[in-house]
Order: structure tokens, then sequence, then C-alpha cells
């Protein structure tokens, strides 16, 4: 069938790439199954997984370029078709309603629902509205998920080193992945080892959340790590970004993800590659499992495979960060607030939730930033900020902690003397991660070398 006999020229609106769409979200979150003819691992989906590739693919294999035009329309009726329609879609550079063929890369691509799939701004947009009123009617926000150093941790099979080659020999079998966490991909020269409780995480944010992987890999790379993490097809199905599909060098963002802005979290341990929504970040503590990872960061230390150990699930990242999200979950759906979900913004309720971690806290830096450093410009200085805290440059009665690296300085020492709280900046750190304020007696000042 050509893309002129399936155009809107001479079918029924429900035959085009919008009304295809439309009838996917209207399906997706429904009660019913999904389709069965797109994909058998659909079978194992509770809630109807999307089948947006599945619809794109059925539309793509109907498309075939023909060169006259046979279908008994004059030129000047195609024409005047081609030039109302508004182009929502495009296929291979041809529009799927009318066929018109648009050369300038028009509208947005969204290679990872189809490699020749773009869609122009406005029916992004009328899509994100038709999905998260669907979505909201089920109470599920979105949540993006990296991978590398969130999820999981990989390493080339050349950069193991003595001190973790025993790792070889206890990888686990790819007959029953949902089993094992410790992989050897051969064709992939890798080993890739999942996160300690990733497999609950995954499950229990599911039915909070629908999810995204996104990742700066490549897309073969991608592809293989969700098919460890999630093997049976249950959480991600075609929702699996790359760097490939990326819109602005050495960035991410939320413009090829099809969820508003105000309804999505994203889970990321690198902050600098989401400049334009940080308002959504949760900011994940790195998971370094292999020497290399270590190696690449820039520390001198022994990584846990080095050690034979591992996070502990229970209170480990993931285990943490799912309480933040049951939380945030928790406070966006309250029914005390109506039953307006749209008009509320998940990133309005993280920072909220943000603040009151150390809400109480009025915090004096020393000897932490260097010389003539713009003390509100520091890193340290905007985290207890977002964290809640007020900070000053100066000490007085109301200051409750001064975060110092040197026991020596003149506040550091004024703390001691007044009764104030005197921690180490990895207080701060660890607040920020574990979403708490912890015991400030675990992490003692102690006096410089030069002081010593």
């Amino acid at each position: 069938m050509s893309v002129a006999t399936d155009s809107l020229v001479n079918s029924s609106s429900s035959d085009d790439f919008a009304a295809l769409l439309d009838a996917e979200l209207d399906s997706d979150s429904s009660d019913g199954s999904p389709d069965q003819d797109c994909s058998d691992d659909e079978d194992n989906n509770a809630e109807g997984e999307r089948t947006k590739r599945c619809k794109v693919l059925e539309m793509d294999s109907r498309v075939e370029v023909q060169g006259s035009n046979s279908n008994g329309f004059t030129e000047q009726t195609i024409e005047a078709i081609t030039d109302s329609c508004t182009h929502p879609g495009f296929l291979r550079d041809m529009c799927i309603c009318c066929g018109k063929r648009m050369d300038d890369g028009a509208g947005v691509a969204f290679g990872y629902i189809h490699k020749d799939l773009r869609l122009g701004s406005d029916e992004v947009s009328r899509l994100r509205d038709a999905d998260v009123r669907t979505l909201l009617r089920n109470k599920k926000l979105y949540l993006v998920l990296d991978l590398d150093h969130t999820l999981l941790n990989s390493t080339r099979l050349e950069d193991i080193n003595s001190e973790e080659d025993y790792l070889k020999s206890q990888t686990d079998s790819f007959e029953d992945i949902s089993k094992g966490s410790l992989f050897r991909l051969d064709k992939m020269r890798m080993m890739t080892k999942l996160r300690p409780y990733v497999r609950t995480f995954l499950q229990e944010a599911s039915n909070m959340f629908e999810m995204y992987i996104y990742t700066m890999g490549e897309r073969a790379y991608a592809i293989e790590m969700a098919k460890l993490l999630d093997p049976g097809s249950l959480y991600f199905n075609s929702r699996v970004i790359s760097q490939a599909d990326c819109t602005q060098r050495h960035q991410k963002g939320l413009d090829v993800v099809l969820g508003k802005d105000s309804a999505v979290l994203i889970l990321d341990d690198t902050e600098a590659v989401w400049q334009r929504h940080k308002d959504n970040l949760i900011l994940m503590e790195r998971y370094h499992y292999f020497s290399s990872s270590c190696r690449q960061f820039g520390f001198n230390c022994k990584s846990l495979s080095e050690l034979k150990g591992d996070e502990n699930e229970a209170d480990g990242a993931l285990a943490t960060v799912l309480g933040v999200l049951k939380k945030i979950h928790s406070n966006f759906f309250d029914a005390e607030h109506g039953n307006d979900f749209a008009a509320r913004d998940v990133r309005q309720v993280l920072k909220k939730i943000r603040n009151e971690v150390l809400g109480d806290c009025k915090i004096v830096f020393s000897r932490v930033f260097p010389t003539k450093f713009q003390a509100e410009n520091h890193h340290l200085w905007k985290m207890a900020e977002q964290l809640g805290a007020r900070c000053a440059v100066e000490v007085d009665s109301t200051v409750t902690h001064v975060v110092s690296t040197d026991a020596g300085t003149e506040k550091s020492r004024w703390a001691v003397e007044n009764g104030k709280y005197l921690v180490h900046p990895k207080w701060l750190e660890a607040a920020n991660y574990l979403w708490s304020k912890k015991p400030e007696q675990e992490f003692p000042v102690v006096l410089s070398k030069k002081r010593k």
C-alpha cells in the first residue's frame, strides 16, 4: 500500500499516525490486555505496557514510496491537501498523514521508538498531554533512569585486574537472568554487575511510575543492559534512550521523553548532563563495583570487587531512594490537595521534601572553599540550601553547624567552645544522598597536618 492510498486523502482518520498513537495511548494504561500481535513479551505485562514501537512498526510496514499518482486525484487536489496538513509525524522524511516529503529534518527524532520516526513539536505536545492524563488517572508519574553507576556498573574484560580475576568464575547464567547479578558479555568484551536491590527497586517503582532508561552509552549497549535489568520486558519495552537520541551534545534532555516535565523524576549520578532539568533530578551516589570505575573518577582506593564486598541491599542507595520516591509519589497524589493532579508539579513536591532534610539547620563553612571564592557559588553551599539549611558567612548564636576540614580554625574552635556541631563536609554529602540528617559524631573533624 502506498503512502498516498494510506493517507488522509482517502482513508479514515483512524488510519493516520496521530490516531494510531491516540488509540495506543488510550489503551496503554487501561485494564485491558495489550495487543497480542506486537510482542510475546507483553503477555507478562499486567498493566498493559505501551506498544508505540509496535504500532509504528505496523504503520511503517504499510509505507511504500510510489513515484506516480495512480489513485485518481489530480495533482492540484493532492497539493491542496498536503498544504493543509499539519504534518504531525514523519517516517523517512515523509509525512505519515499526507505523504509529502520534507527534506529539512523537520521535527524531533524519536529513534528509540522507530529509527526513522520524527514528530512535530505540536504533535509531541499533544501526545504528552494525552499520555499524562492517562497516567495520572492511574496515579502514576514518569521515572527516567540512568544506567552506569546508577543501576549497574560495567567494565571491559581487559580492564579487570588480578585482584578481580576471581569474578570470571562467578558470573551468572543467561538461562535465568532474573536470578543473576554478575554477567559476562563476551560479544561486547564486557562484564556487568547489577546494583544490589535493583530488581526489587524496579518492581516496586513500576507500581508508581512509567519508567525510561536514558544513557549516554551507545544503543547496542543500552539494549543489552535493558535485557539484564528487565528480562521479561515488564518495565521498559521500547523506552530505552541512548546517546544517539540526544538532541544536544553531551547533554540529556526530556525533549525526547513523551512525558510532561511537571510529571517526571530523574535518577542519575551525574548532575552536569541535566543542565536543563536539575529541578527534576535526584542525584544518586555512584556505584563503583569494578576497579576501572574507581580509576575513571580518580579515586585511589579499593573497589567493592577488590574488597570482595558490595552495597547492603537493606540500606543501600537504591533502597534509600525507593523510600524517597514513595514519599514523593504519596505527597503528589495526596487526596487532601484535591483531585486535579494535572495542575500539580512533581518538581515542587521534590523541592519541598528535599528542603525538609536540613530545614532546622544554620550552617557556617570554615576552610572549605578556596581563598577569594564566592561562597554562595560553591556546590556545597548550594547543596546545603537545597536541603533546606540556611547558610551564613559569619558565626552567631543561631548557627547550629560549622562545616570544616580543619578542627584548628577559628570558627571550628568557636563551634566546640559554644556547644555547636563541628562536622566534615562529608556530613552534607551524606545528607544529600541519604535524604536524612545523619548523626554528627560520625563525621568528625581533625586538626590539619600543618597544625600538628
